[in-house]
């Protein structure tokens, strides 16, 4: 009799035990001659060496399934163990499977040349009103580059503009009070990450979410950066982010420049570098429009009567303009 211990460590337990340990009570029922034992990520089997070298490769094996799709059927159990293998989900499109092994893929042809622009530069631009999934599809590539190992850690950032309201009255200290302001980064990386992996990533920073100005003085090395919002920094606060990447890296960065939030006659550092890094080799470009709004319909026709109003309120002015020239001319 042996004992080995197999750790899992790279899967979520919850989704790798399942509810109430129904998977590892249906594992322990396929081994009947092995006494095994399971803690949190580490796995004891006791038995004959053959039995146990099985027990450990399926383990693994099970381990593997369950971190690549979020998810950990009793049939897929079964396949692996009987040695059939499981069913491969073929999803064309798919970036990742996220909780509960929801496959999260490019859902319009600009989600997808996002994916592709990202794979084929270091630094991606993504820009479009709100709704387009730009920084959604920007998350999902950061966490498939951690999960398949390319890089050892993420960073998301935003500038920590005030649209109307004063961070000094919001309550708590300064985390409580720019929180808030990062609150979509998290709501993304909890639909794609399980809870328990998520707050482990966050405990040893593997994955970071912070303002914009605490990434002053840092090399990003090893790393997805993604920089959401960015058409609310300044023109000094991007350059300072964008020459942040380190070696092994890649950059996101998402903003919409219809929607500035920075006080009045301030440059938005997005459309400045927009207008100076056109043409770099190694940048990407990404432009969504209306028909990439994958939120509630209604948000499409917000958008298109807010276009319109804002073209006829500039009609109106051209023509207010034109007329006081008309005048001053009599």
């Amino acid at each position: 009799m042996i004992e080995r211990i197999v750790i899992i460590d790279s899967v979520d337990p919850l989704c790798f035990y399942g509810v109430n340990n129904a998977n590892m009570q249906l594992i322990k029922n396929l081994y009947p001659k092995l006494r095994i034992s399971a803690r949190g990520s580490v796995i004891r089997v006791i038995g004959e060496e053959k039995e146990t070298a099985e027990f450990e490769t399926k383990i693994k094996e099970l381990s593997q399934y369950a971190e690549r799709y979020n998810s950990l059927s009793e049939d897929v159990i079964l396949d692996i163990v009987k040695g059939d293998g499981p069913k491969v989900q073929k999803r064309d499109g798919v970036i990742i499977f996220g909780i509960n092994g929801k496959p999260i893929q490019g859902r319009t042809p600009n989600q997808q040349a996002l994916v592709e622009t990202f794979g084929a530069n270091d630094l991606t631009f993504a820009l479009g009103p709100a709704g387009t999934g730009k920084t959604y599809i920007a998350i999902a590539l950061a966490v498939r580059a951690l999960k398949n190992r390319e890089v050892r850690k993420i960073i998301l950032s935003r500038p920590a503009v005030e649209a109307g309201e004063k961070l000094g009255f919001l309550p708590g200290d300064m985390k409580d009070k720019i929180d808030p302001y990062l609150q979509p980064l998290y709501d993304a990386l909890e639909d794609m990450i399980p809870a328990v992996k998520l707050k482990e990533y966050m405990e040893t920073k593997v994955i970071q979410i912070a303002p914009l100005a605490f990434m002053r003085g840092r090399t990003l090395n090893d790393a997805v950066i993604v920089l959401d919002e960015a058409q609310n920094t300044t023109t000094h606060q991007i350059k300072m982010f964008l020459t942040r990447l380190g070696m092994n890296a890649k950059m996101i960065v998402t903003g919409d420049v219809t929607q500035i939030d920075l006080p009045h006659k301030t440059q938005s550092g997005l459309v400045q570098a927009l207008r100076i890094l056109d043409g770099v080799p190694g940048v990407g470009r990404v432009e969504f429009g209306k028909k990439d709004i994958v939120r509630h319909s209604l948000v499409q026709r917000i958008v298109e009567a807010y276009e319109k109003y804002d073209k006829e309120e500039k009609e109106s002015a051209i023509a207010e303009a034109a007329a006081r020239i008309e005048d001053d001319t009599d």
